[in-house]
């Protein structure tokens, strides 16, 4: 399996790569980024054969398919993860909340959100591609709040790593960052800066393509990489639960195999909705993939309209802060796989530039083809978590934009999976709010709260974290990211 460019080439870069290329230097010509040359496919018994398989047996098989050039000993390696998900057997289970309507719950892992399920797989990769070829890596990464903690601790104390973290100073829950600034380890670095999401994933580019910081870090000794979904070897594994949902629900008797389902996806910077597109394209039986968003809901209007228009826009701060993003990093590889590079090319500019482009009709088309999308306000948000709880389940404010989403565009009776992102326990000041008016200031609070309400406990691993000391506390302004990092390096 290669993976190709999808702004094209320069011709100062290879054509293609292998998969632990495109893994360690994710970033390609242009400022484009790697995406599969040929998605594989499933062949027509995989699915029926994959019934009796557990999730580490499912994983394995698709990654077979997409040929990487990874070791069977690294890939176990990586599987073993799992193992540390509240039930190993079962890492994704899958809920029925309502009459066709299912969560697939990503959240089991170590940090208690969905990054879980792709960066604790991927940081042993890395890091065991670094040592095979005695090589020194930094890998950057930039977080709306899920990714950088899980991204600390899947690389915490790796041999020939080391991780800069930005995140947005004020713009995650206090859980998140608490996630964050207490990380001792000496091979990690967290970094506030004053901004937002957006700010912090321009400054993580900027870096992975800029020449003269790659080669200061060639005199350290030390090569780039980052953990962002920019980067395919998160996506690779982000593909695999949407196979495993949709099997859970045939193991369930909800659904026959072959039955079309629905996808329901918060959007945040598209990877989860990527990972679903391509396993559709690899045969799973899909309706559409739908992307909810919250106030921040640009990718709302590009599909509905073909409009990606930042001019005059301002990201707004809401209860579902994952989902703060108005340039989502992976709609990039859907541009390319549907309209080929040198479209993709001339949009990106475009957004880049002039931070609007616009589809032509047949193009918006063929994004509706795959697509459907509503975006929910933190007041709907805040009903339908009540509404749920009340019903027995409690999810969190990621979760509730997709059940607007859900009413919206699930207009065939089909069963429908939605993603969940996050355990109650990341937002729960949010979430105390919905169901009971009153407001919480800090999240200790609101977590007890809930807690008494749903009669349940707070996480120990989640309690302890008002008790720790804080390790990490280095806030800057955008424009000093780069010295901040060099000085840790």
């Amino acid at each position: 399996m290669n993976f190709i460019e999808t702004r094209g080439n320069d011709g100062k870069r290879p054509a293609s790569v292998s998969f632990s290329q495109a893994i360690l230097n994710p970033m390609s010509s242009f400022g484009g980024i790697y995406a599969p040359e040929v998605i594989p496919a499933f062949g027509e018994h995989f699915l029926a054969e994959s019934l009796d398989r557990d999730y580490k047996a499912l994983a394995r098989d698709i990654l077979a398919l997409f040929g990487i050039d990874i070791s069977a000993e690294l890939v176990e390696q990586a599987l073993v993860t799992y193992d540390g998900f509240d039930d190993p057997a079962n890492p994704v289970p899958v809920v029925k909340i309502g009459e066709r309507l299912h969560v697939s719950e990503l959240y089991h892992g170590p940090t208690r959100a969905f990054k879980d399920m792709a960066l604790q797989p991927f940081g042993v990769v890395l890091s065991g591609l670094a040592q095979a070829r005695n090589e020194h890596y930094l890998i950057l990464a930039a977080t709306s709040g899920d990714t950088g903690p899980a991204a600390l601790d899947t690389f915490r104390n790796k041999p020939n790593i080391k991780v800069a973290c930005l995140y947005p100073d004020g713009g995650t829950s206090d859980v998140q960052r608490l996630q964050m600034v207490t990380e001792d380890a000496p091979n990690l670095k967290v970094i506030g800066i004053h901004g937002n999401f957006d700010d912090a994933q321009a400054a993580l580019k900027r870096l992975l393509g800029s020449d003269v910081f790659r080669a200061t870090l060639v005199e350290k000794h030390t090569r780039l990489s980052a953990a962002n979904s920019v980067n395919f070897g998160r996506i690779i594994f982000q593909l695999i639960y949407h196979v495993h949902s949709y099997l859970e629900l045939v193991r369930q008797g909800q659904i026959q195999l072959g039955d079309k389902v629905y996808m329901v996806v918060p959007s945040g910077n598209f990877g989860n909705a990527l990972g679903g597109y391509y396993a559709w394209q690899m045969g799973l039986p899909v309706e559409k993939i739908v992307i909810a968003s919250n106030a921040n809901n640009v990718l709302t209007d590009l599909i509905n309209t073909g409009s990606y228009d930042l001019r005059g826009r301002q990201l707004i701060g809401t209860s579902s802060p994952a989902m703060d993003i108005l340039k989502s990093s992976n709609v990039e590889r859907i541009l390319f796989h549907l309209f080929g590079a040198d479209r993709t090319r001339e949009l990106m500019r475009q957004l880049d530039e002039e931070h609007h482009y616009q589809l032509t009709d047949e193009e918006v088309r063929a994004m509706q083809e795959l697509f459907c999308a509503d975006f929910c306000t933190d007041e709907e948000g805040k009903a339908h978590i009540k509404e749920y709880f009340e019903q027995g389940y409690l999810m969190d404010p990621h979760t509730a934009t997709c059940m607007k989403a859900h009413a919206s565009c699930c207009t065939r009776p089909l069963h429908a999976i939605v993603y969940s992102t996050a355990e109650w326990t990341k937002f729960s000041p949010s979430i105390a709010n919905a169901l009971t008016g009153e407001v919480d200031t800090h999240d200790l609070d609101a977590l007890k709260t809930i807690a008494r309400l749903a009669n349940t406990e707070v996480p120990a691993r989640i309690r302890q974290l008002f008790d720790m000391p804080v390790a990490q506390k280095t806030v800057v302004d955008k424009e000093d990211i780069e010295k901040e990092v060099l000085a840790f390096l």
